[in-house]
């Protein structure tokens, strides 16, 4: 999303070559966590990153935890089946991972075990060093209590495993899993390679031996993480005096006004509804755990927070959020543009995301422009509602997600619908709610007409799929990423 637009010609970028990231880890420490929010920002790059999950390979090939012999995840003396097959998923695993870097030319691949022995890491590192690829060790260590029994109560409801467990024999049965692995756990001491040890989730980094560019714009990430459940919400602004003008920064109609106190209303009862489901669902909830509300410095996107900033809720605007620039499209309907600019319309029509009109920004530009903003959503522990512009939202929802480049600019955001996003250890989980139907949600006045309705011209969806003619916009409704 955010890389440069042009790439070599091995497709790799940053001269970084060829990198596997092996994690190294107890069960319960958020190595699955760890591996998938990188994942996220490598793609976002522009990277080409995957993740090799051996608990994924395994459940693929031989089924759930049930249908395995008792033995296959005791360290010890195994029987001479079992050895069999932990053997034979290990190698189709890391097969997987040399099909990557060599058939679809992929860049970083991040191997998600235990790996909790020298002698399991000595063998990875030069069986995939002899294939001219570096091998980082990304060890995740937790003294703290809490954030075990946190990460175990998370697993036992989401992880594959323990589907149709009964909750308290799933946490007894991964408690047990843990004593096992931690009578013969090694923790990473090998200076003579690579290594990124983080403790309780990135409290404390200490590295060894790192160098590059990308490596150090991984380990800047792993900085900024964290593993605390949360929800982020996004909705549009109101309805603004004078839309269609990126110039004018108007303010909010009485509609608007009257959208930004249901926007209140209805953010605070799913916000309510979903603490509520987490209780029932027996995992850990803080009650002092806040709502915090980011704007861009538009007085539409700012004014529609007030509610929550009269309710004593903390608004921070941030100027980096504001709205597409249309350049010189500004106020032009898309007909009116095509009228005018033939010829940038039509290269426009071959790439939506990367084309810029004259003074104007691209999709790719405010990708890049937003970088600071998805660091700074990743370190927010808080319950986070945005109020924002539909390309901004698009932008950040195509980080969330993992949309591709080339749908975000025909993705739909719909103004009386807010977006709920729940990051999870095994995907992101995402839907979409309706509250409002009134002025500003469609073209028709009274919002009935279906045609989603966009105060910036630039940020509208007409004519912005790729695969023209192949079908209506994308529409966020119900998502999830796994």
């Amino acid at each position: 999303m955010a890389a440069p637009l042009y790439t070599t010609e091995s497709g790799r970028l940053f001269h970084a070559g060829k990198i596997l990231i092996v994690c190294v880890g107890l069960p319960a420490r958020g190595k699955t966590h760890i591996s998938r929010a990188l994942e996220r920002y490598l793609r976002w790059m522009g990277v080409k990153t995957q993740v090799f999950s051996l608990g994924d390979y395994r459940r693929k090939q031989l089924g759930s935890a049930k249908d395995l012999p008792p033995d296959y995840f005791t360290y010890g003396r195994k029987s001479p089946e079992t050895e069999t097959l932990r053997r034979g998923i290990r190698n189709g695993c890391e097969q997987l991972i040399f099909d990557f870097f060599g058939k679809e030319r992929g860049q970083v691949a991040i191997y998600d075990a235990n790996n909790g022995t020298i002698e399991s890491r000595r063998l990875i590192g030069e069986k995939f060093e002899k294939d001219g690829v570096h091998v980082i060790f990304l060890e995740s260590m937790c003294d703290n209590q809490e954030i075990v029994l946190a990460n175990i109560r998370s697993v036992k409801i989401t992880s594959p495993d323990y589907k149709n467990f009964e909750p308290e024999k799933a946490v007894e049965d991964y408690m047990s899993r843990i004593r096992d692995h931690e009578k013969h756990y090694q923790p990473v001491n090998e200076l003579d390679r690579p290594y990124i040890k983080i403790i309780n989730v990135a409290e404390k980094i200490m590295v060894n031996k790192i160098r590059g560019y990308l490596q150090s714009r991984i380990i800047f990430f792993l900085m900024n993480i964290h593993n605390k459940p949360r929800t982020i919400y996004f909705a549009r602004s109101g309805q603004s005096l004078i839309e269609h003008s990126y110039k004018a920064d108007s303010d909010l109609s009485p509609a608007g006004w009257e959208y930004a106190e249901k926007l209140k209303e209805f953010v605070l009862e799913r916000r309510a509804k979903n603490l509520e489901s987490r209780k029932k669902m027996g995992l850990a909830v803080d009650e002092n755990k806040k709502l915090v509300v980011w704007t861009s410095a538009r007085r539409r996107s700012h004014h529609t927070a007030w509610p929550f900033v009269h309710q004593g809720y903390r608004v921070i605007e941030k100027p980096t959020m504001s709205e597409i620039n249309p350049g010189v499209w500004d106020g032009l309907s898309p007909e009116l543009a095509r009228e005018r600019y033939p010829d940038e319309w039509e290269r426009f029509l071959k790439d939506p995301y990367a084309h810029r009109a004259p003074r104007a920004e691209s999709y790719h530009d405010l990708s890049v422009r937003l970088e600071p903003i998805i660091i700074e959503l990743e370190r927010e522990q808080n319950d986070l509602l945005i109020i924002g512009h539909a390309s901004v939202i698009r932008c950040l929802l195509a980080y969330l997600i993992g949309l591709p480049a080339s749908e975000v600019p025909a993705v739909e955001i719909a103004r009386g619908d807010l977006v709920e996003v729940l990051p999870a250890s095994y995907g992101v989980h995402s839907q979409a709610f309706h509250f409002w139907s009134g002025p500003g949600r469609s073209h028709d006045e009274e919002g009935e007409d279906g045609m989603t309705y966009y105060e910036n011209y630039a940020e509208a969806t007409a004519g912005k799929r790729k695969d023209a003619g192949s079908g209506p916009p994308m529409h966020i409704v119900e998502t999830e990423q796994t």
